[in-house]
């Protein structure tokens, strides 16, 4: 699982684009319990959610033509003008040509050759999240693509990511995980078959998803219902793997719930 101990290719940064930042905190406070730090003045309502002052994830608005509300995964690179370089050779798309962050570290958004959008963060002055695999906070990432082995070859390419092979209710699920280390204790997310799995939610288009870590999947449904969201899969247990929902909030941004099942 997650960790913060960052490598090249692990998810170290998460954030979403909201058209209303004070509606999607008030529902993600009411779920997991975050709170929201604005990241001052300057950063144009930019800010952070925090759990026992360590930032879990972060917020801002809606910044490109025409986009909907939705999470986006940052994944380290020690070089973002060359991971640019590298999407492109890939086949696919600088959505937003790499720039630095106010000395945080250096940012680009980009989307893979089937669609899914994604971002690399650099670190400078800020490593990453500073809490995952804790109760309330990132625990997985999983990508949802027609065609993962093409998906594969290009994360391959850009990261040297590795993967297995398991094969869960008759569909081959790539579990991933970083170029160096060992495979089990750097293993971050998954590829599954868009439109597999998630009772069909993930058939909407090919997207990264976040798992958050739910002490209660159930309550977290609960909430998730009773705070304006919408519950696309309910919750139910996946053998060896732990008890998993999938939710969207208000303004649509697509999200999973699971609680793993503890390791032998």
């Amino acid at each position: 699982m997650l960790g913060t101990d960052f490598r090249t290719g692990s998810p170290n940064w998460l954030d979403l684009g909201s058209p209303d930042i004070d509606a999607a905190a008030a529902f993600y406070g009411a779920v997991f319990g975050w709170e929201f730090v604005s990241a001052g003045p300057e950063a144009g309502g930019y800010g952070f959610f925090q759990v026992g002052e360590k930032t879990v994830a972060a917020i801002g608005p809606l910044t490109e033509e025409g986009a909907s509300s939705g999470w986006t995964l940052y994944f380290k690179t020690p070089d973002v003008q060359a991971a640019a370089r590298a999407v492109r050779e890939g086949g696919g798309e600088v959505r937003l040509e790499p720039m630095d962050v106010m000395g945080e570290g250096a940012m680009g958004q980009f989307t893979d050759p089937q669609g899914a959008q994604f971002a690399c963060w650099q670190p400078g002055k800020t490593a990453g999240l500073e809490l995952t695999s804790a109760p309330n906070t990132l625990v997985w990432a999983e990508l949802h693509v027609p065609d993962p082995v093409a998906a594969l070859a290009f994360y391959h390419g850009l990261f040297g990511w590795r993967h297995e092979e398991m094969e869960a209710t008759g569909v081959t699920y790539r579990v991933l995980s970083t170029a160096d280390g060992d495979k089990q204790e750097t293993s971050f997310g998954g590829i599954a078959p868009q439109g597999e799995g998630a009772g069909g939610a993930s058939s909407m288009l090919p997207r990264w998803v976040p798992y958050f870590h739910a002490a209660d999947v159930d309550a977290a449904v609960v909430a998730i219902e009773g705070n304006g969201g919408s519950v696309l899969m309910p919750a139910a247990d996946v053998p060896d793997v732990g008890r998993i929902a999938w939710g969207s909030d208000p303004g649509g941004a697509v999200f999973a719930l699971l609680k793993p099942e503890p390791r032998q």
